[in-house]
């Protein structure tokens, strides 16, 4: 049974959290240009990608009626988002401006369904321990920086620099189970704490 809704997103680690919560559902990544508009902050920029791959991969579900979850992380730090590292001198660049200081770790998460979309935007605090040179080029040698934003990974080796974190963990690995879970009853759809009326 693949459910009633799909995942706009091909992220491993939103498919492991959307498990957890025993949501049966199918595939379907949104592949679109992601790119942060001149002037728009890091809170309207997830926002907008959430919609845009939820609206996305919608559209070619059209005639089946299944919701589509779809969200989108970013990394800022001075009104900066710090996306995922193009090469190992941008990744040593953001591991540096990481170091020694906290940053925050915004994921907007929208669900479109039959009657529209519903979004939340889920923000957590993280500080960093600092980091030496040695330590951030033994990180950049392994394959868990590449493809997050921020260049870290919180659940692999990078959970050792982290400090102190405030706010929601699952948040900061790419889908705030709590808020998801909420969106997802909203709309009907079962998950193993909320199983659909017999």
């Amino acid at each position: 049974m693949v459910g009633q809704l799909v995942l706009a997103s091909a992220s491993p680690r939103r498919r492991q959290l959307l498990d957890q919560l025993g949501v049966q559902y199918r595939v379907d990544p949104a592949e679109i240009v992601e790119t942060q508009l001149p002037g728009e902050s890091p809170a309207a920029y997830v926002q907008r990608m959430a919609v845009e791959k939820a609206r996305r991969v919608a559209a070619r579900h059209r005639e089946t009626g299944l919701a589509v979850l779809a969200a989108d992380t970013t990394v800022h730090l001075d009104d900066r988002a710090l996306g995922k590292p193009r090469d190992h001198f941008d990744g040593l660049a953001i591991l540096a401006l990481l170091s020694g200081r906290s940053h925050s770790v915004l994921t907007a998460v929208c669900l479109h369904g039959p009657a529209g979309n519903d979004v939340v935007l889920v923000e957590t605090q993280v500080e960093f321990i600092q980091l030496t040179r040695e330590l951030c080029e033994a990180y950049l040698a392994t394959e868990e920086p590449w493809d997050k934003a921020g260049g870290y990974a919180i659940q692999g080796l990078a959970g050792a620099f982290v400090r102190r974190i405030e706010g929601s963990y699952s948040n900061v690995v790419g889908l705030p189970l709590s808020e998801t879970r909420e969106l997802l009853v909203a709309h009907g759809i079962a998950t193993a704490l909320d199983p659909a009326p017999a």
